[in-house]
């Protein structure tokens, strides 16, 4: 069982994929929001569908495929989070997790195009796990509280300007935030359906080439970690998005791999949370 917005950006229809059909969820909210997940509502649609209560979507497969969460109230990134990482690009491993904001309306769908920034000569490609916030945490006892907050994760790709990034200013968040710069999905999978989170492994490709192939497991701080250790420093409300960062094999890593160029082609997949493709163009 999945969860997922089809449609035309901005007037996607909250859909439940589950046992071969695509239901429409309109009937239980307006929205994958914060309310909704805060409310139960994987569980509810799931046993919405199992009833016989639902509708299915019938032109679902002709329909947009859009990001599987409406905008969240803010996308929190964890920056070097896999060793592998960490060397490639030269830093330090860190003692904390590095973290970072992102503007939340660069979420664009898992087959939108992505935008090279005008001016930009270091676009970079990054997939990384997606955590879907459910409850609101604020300053959890410790990492085991971490489970009840996540209402599942999705398939995020960070996409990044390096010399933003990093050359201009020391303001990551620039680097992060230019317009469609987090496509995200297809779906978005209950945490109740995934048996390990720090068993999933990553891919990236570029045109066609594998230049990420890691795994969860290696991940220097594991997700419930990251839940804890963010909600000391802000609230997580439902809805918000947290990316875990990204395994080795990005281009600042690469010192023979070309960054990102109108016409390029970028494919990303997590096991067991589904694949995306985005057509690169120029802004």
């Amino acid at each position: 069982m999945t969860l997922g917005r089809l449609g035309p950006l901005g007037h996607e229809i909250p859909v439940l994929h589950h046992r071969d059909a695509v239901y429409d969820l309109r009937s239980l909210t307006v929205d994958i929001d914060g309310p909704f997940l805060a409310a139960g509502g994987a569980a509810r649609a799931r046993a919405a569908a199992d009833a016989g209560e639902l509708p299915v979507l019938e032109n679902a497969a002709d329909l947009r495929v859009g990001a599987p969460i409406a905008q969240p109230t803010k996308i929190v990134c964890v920056g070097l989070n896999y060793r592998d990482h960490a060397e490639e690009t030269g830093a330090a491993i860190p003692a904390e997790p590095v973290v970072f904001m992102k503007d939340p309306s660069t979420i664009v769908g898992p087959f939108d195009e992505v935008l090279v920034p005008r001016g930009s000569t270091k676009t970079d490609w990054e997939v990384e796990l997606g955590v879907v916030i459910s409850e609101t945490a604020r300053y959890l006892d410790s990492p085991d509280e971490a489970a009840r907050h996540i209402a599942g994760y999705v398939l995020s790709h960070d996409v990044s300007e390096r010399e933003f990034q990093l050359e201009r200013g020391g303001q990551w968040d620039k680097g992060k935030s230019c317009e469609t710069f987090n496509p995200l999905g297809p779906v978005l999978v209950p945490a109740s359906d995934v048996d390990d989170v720090q068993q999933l492994g990553l891919r990236l490709w570029v045109n066609g080439e594998l230049r990420q192939d890691g795994s969860t497991a290696t991940q220097i701080f594991p997700v419930a970690y990251v839940i804890w250790y963010l909600s000391q420093f802000m609230v997580l409300r439902p809805g918000d998005l947290i990316n875990t960062g990204t395994p080795a094999g990005v281009a600042l890593g690469l010192p023979d791999a070309p960054y990102l160029k109108a016409g390029d082609v970028v494919e990303l997949e997590i096991d067991g949370l589904g694949r995306s493709r985005q057509e690169v163009g120029q802004a």
